[in-house]
């Protein structure tokens, strides 16, 4: 019993540690970026200020439309989820309720995609959007990624767990196909549905080189490619109170949201069949 209780506290010290490790960079740009913009930071001086102050987030606002930048986040996300859900639905139901040939070969061929590193996608998918005639826009950023193999693969697991007897109950009430995934396959996997929507938001609000690379406009500008912007300001120097507020304003966001809705997350995948 003393031994199990010692090997639980040195994992969870262990544990602690890595989260530790991984927030201190976090805590770090929230203290840097409420110091006052007039305190400079020196060595031995990278915490706390002598006072507290949120006029770095004001200026960051008065140099940079943040609000501009948040609306066409908010639109890309949107946008780009709201497809996604579509298409892998869909394409999940198809892998799962049908048998037609080349059925395997062809979930393994969508599968290869989650290997393609995305940037030996950048120069072809720059010459389609050029093509047309799109650039600049946030149409432009979301189309890439209207379909994900990721999300075929989860929710194809999700909807194998569906217990037969449930989908035959639906056909002999003689429900067609569609209303077989809106009455019982999409209740059922819920969860999972949530998870990927959380993995799609997180994924594309943090996007970086494609929106920096197809943008070149505040007007499209996401908030990663404008926080870029941000820092190419003349004005801005080493204010590092500065930069810590813009970026801030970038992650919080979505730090606060996988606070929240971490659970759900965590269910999802473990519905989905993955540990």
């Amino acid at each position: 019993m003393a031994k199990k209780h010692i090997k639980q506290t040195i994992l969870f010290l262990v544990i602690l540690f890595f989260a530790l490790l991984w927030i201190a960079p976090v805590i770090w740009s929230f203290v840097a970026s409420t110091r006052p913009l007039s305190d400079p930071m020196g060595r031995g001086d990278v915490w706390f200020g002598h006072g507290l102050s949120l006029g770095s987030y004001a200026k960051a606002f008065s140099l940079a439309p943040f609000g501009r930048y948040y609306l066409n986040t908010f639109i890309l996300v949107t946008m780009v989820l709201g497809v996604q859900l579509v298409t892998v639905t869909l394409a999940a139901f198809a892998f799962t309720y049908y048998d037609f040939k080349g059925k395997k070969f062809l979930f393994t061929y969508i599968l290869l995609q989650m290997m393609i590193p995305t940037t030996a996608l950048l120069v072809p998918n720059f010459s389609t959007i050029r093509t047309l005639k799109i650039y600049d826009t946030i149409l432009a950023i979301g189309i890439p990624y209207f379909g994900s193999a990721f999300g075929v693969f989860l929710l194809r697991q999700a909807f194998l767990s569906i217990p037969g007897s449930l989908v035959d109950a639906g056909i002999i009430d003689g429900c067609a196909w569609w209303q077989l995934i809106r009455h019982i396959y999409i209740p059922s996997a819920i969860p999972t549905f949530t998870a990927f929507a959380i993995s799609s938001i997180s994924w594309h609000w943090n996007e970086f080189l494609w929106p920096l690379i197809i943008t070149k406009s505040d007007a499209s500008r996401p908030l990663t490619a404008g926080l870029v912007r941000f820092t190419q300001l003349g004005e801005m120097g080493a204010q590092w109170s500065l930069l810590s507020a813009a970026t801030m304003l970038v992650i919080f966001p979505l730090l606060i949201a996988f606070l929240i809705f971490q659970r759900k997350f965590i269910q999802g995948f473990l519905h989905s069949g993955l540990k």
